[in-house]
């Protein structure tokens, strides 16, 4: 049973730019500004939100939704925001959350064991946590949606309608929580369910914002297990939660939430399209009045080569040193020749078809007829790992390739390299190219997602005045596109003068969270307007941690 269902008909695009359907109104919103002036400073502070999510780093994480859930939360409380974040009792967030208090029994909810809310805070930050305990679906050895082999809990769609039933409660105060959101914002297809049970809810509830952070993870699950998710049974239709003979949850969550976002405008823009809708474009452009992008952020308090959590060598735009002496302990740690002249070029993600790390045997030739060096950081597809693991063992002493992934690893790599390699078929956001710009190393990327609304290519020849990239772009996912820009990439490096220039622009990029916090503020502000003050959730509500036992 899969948790990451692709649609059917989500297919790449060739062109450099995306034809967006317009007619009918059927585009995503451009923007949201910040918070409207007429809202007085103290109501402003007077909303609250339920973040929930089913990683939140340091207490799980798979990939960037767990940095994106713990550091909006953050921002978000540094606006304003009262934020409590929910998220799984798995066994290591038990471990590492602070403050854990004791736990409110909920019952056996939908039959799937006894479940419990735990309160307490997140570290480093302290926003306000709730842990929802099911030691029989979320205390397990293992992944957090998989096995040690890496195949999928058969029963992931159980565990994560439980998971969306308790969210549901929390946002209704039902779950022994003396406090309620004006606002449920949930995230992904792992809690797609959330806005469905809220919007099946006879009276007054919390509006709700649903962010899709990859379209092509969608939840889809057979039919059978319908019975099993608390839904209304008239919802298994094509208009409800039905999919192509399937359940999704994502698709629920599209259907039924108030406002919809994804990680970056050029994305909710692509998403309305054949070409990256992934089968659920014509339910968005029946949204796309809903739909806004904003774009990720950077935690630069810990993506920073002066980062006060840095292992490395510090650096800054101002003196780049300390990035040399980076690369060269870098080189030296992946059994690389000690050269501060041979280009460095790392490729730091996912090992997926998404993510391109399919076509990086068919470039590293090219690559290493250069005299570069390429060191390869992820894990993921079993038959590309082998093939890179081959790809080593033919060229020892410049390419390296470490499997797994350490986030200690992924900041040395890049502190230390010249280059990062980001493609992708598909690309919401992305994190790790806005990182290694602030590494002063390098991007080249596709333009498309959230990669072309955040690095501005450069063209062959010199630099120059007039030229102000911070990167390097290509077209199409082909192994020739790519290697292309890679090796204008390679061109500009043996130009030491305007290799410095790029690094220095893209290190003075700002991606810093605070501006995406006041979008999503100002878009809490605009739903809490619509609701009526005679409804509890524009009432006073008292705001303690702490949960008290409930009947419910």
């Amino acid at each position: 049973m899969p948790i990451r269902g692709v649609a059917m008909g989500c297919t790449d695009s060739f062109s450099d730019s995306i034809p967006i359907p317009e007619k009918n109104g059927c585009r995503a919103r451009e923007t949201v500004k910040c918070a409207p002036a007429a809202l007085e400073r103290k109501d402003r502070d007077d909303i609250r939100v339920l973040f929930a999510s089913p990683e939140v780093f340091p207490l799980a994480k798979t990939g960037g939704l767990a940095d994106v859930s713990a550091a909006l939360p953050a921002a978000l409380s540094e606006v304003g925001v009262d934020v409590r974040v929910a998220m799984p009792g798995y066994t290591e967030a038990l471990d590492l959350a602070d403050g854990k208090q004791k736990a409110v029994p909920l019952g056996n909810i939908l039959g799937l064991g006894e479940a419990a809310v735990i309160a307490a805070r997140t570290p480093d930050t302290g926003i306000p946590l709730w842990l929802v305990d099911c030691p029989a679906l979320f205390r397990r050895p293992g992944g957090l949606y998989g096995d040690t082999e890496g195949r999928d809990w058969p029963d992931n769609a159980l565990r994560f309608a439980l998971f969306s039933h308790v969210v549901a409660r929390l946002a209704l105060g039902k779950a022994g929580a003396n406090w309620r959101p004006h606002v449920a914002h949930v995230n992904d297809w792992h809690l797609g369910l959330v806005p469905a049970l809220l919007a099946a809810q006879p009276g007054p509830h919390p509006r709700t914002i649903l962010t899709i952070h990859n379209l092509a993870f969608q939840g889809v699950f057979p039919a059978e297990i319908f019975p099993r998710l608390g839904l209304p049974s008239e919802w298994l239709t094509a208009d409800g939660v039905e999919f192509y003979g399937q359940v999704s949850f994502l698709k629920a969550g599209i259907r039924f939430a108030d406002r919809l976002t994804t990680v970056s405008p050029n994305y909710a823009q692509e998403i309305l399209t054949p070409a990256f809708g992934c089968g659920l474009d014509g339910l968005l452009r029946a949204r796309a009045g809903d739909l806004v992008g904003i774009l990720n952020g950077v935690d630069y308090k810990s993506w920073a080569p002066d980062s006060p959590t840095a292992r490395h060598f510090p650096y800054s735009a101002c003196d780049l040193s300390g990035k040399r002496r980076c690369k060269a302990d870098l080189q030296d740690e992946l059994g690389f020749g000690v050269d501060a002249d041979t280009p460095l070029i790392a490729f730091v993600s996912r090992l997926t078809h998404q993510k391109m790390a399919d076509v990086l045997p068919e470039i590293a030739p090219a690559i290493a007829g250069r005299g570069a060096q390429l060191a390869i950081c992820g894990e993921g597809d079993r038959s590309i790992e082998q093939a890179l693991r081959a790809l080593e063992a033919a060229y020892p002493r410049q390419v390296a390739v470490r499997i797994g992934y350490e986030e200690a690893l992924a900041r040395r790599i890049l502190a230390g390299a010249d280059i990062l390699v980001a493609p992708a078929r598909f690309e919401p956001c992305g994190l790790t190219q806005m990182y290694a710009m602030r590494y002063g190393t390098i991007p080249v990327v596709r333009r498309i997602g959230g990669l072309a609304d955040t690095v501005v290519g450069q063209g062959r020849g010199e630099d120059s005045p007039k030229r102000k990239g911070t990167g390097f772009t290509f077209d199409a996912p082909t192994s020739g596109d790519l290697a292309g820009a890679v090796e204008c990439a390679l061109d500009l490096y043996r130009q030491p003068a305007a290799w410095r220039g790029m690094q220095r622009r893209a290190m003075r990029q700002d991606f810093r969270w605070m501006r995406s916090a006041q979008r999503y503020q100002a878009l809490y502000a605009e739903l809490v307007q619509n609701v009526g003050d005679d409804k509890p959730w524009n009432q006073s509500q008292p705001t303690p941690l702490e949960l008290r036992p409930t009947g419910t």
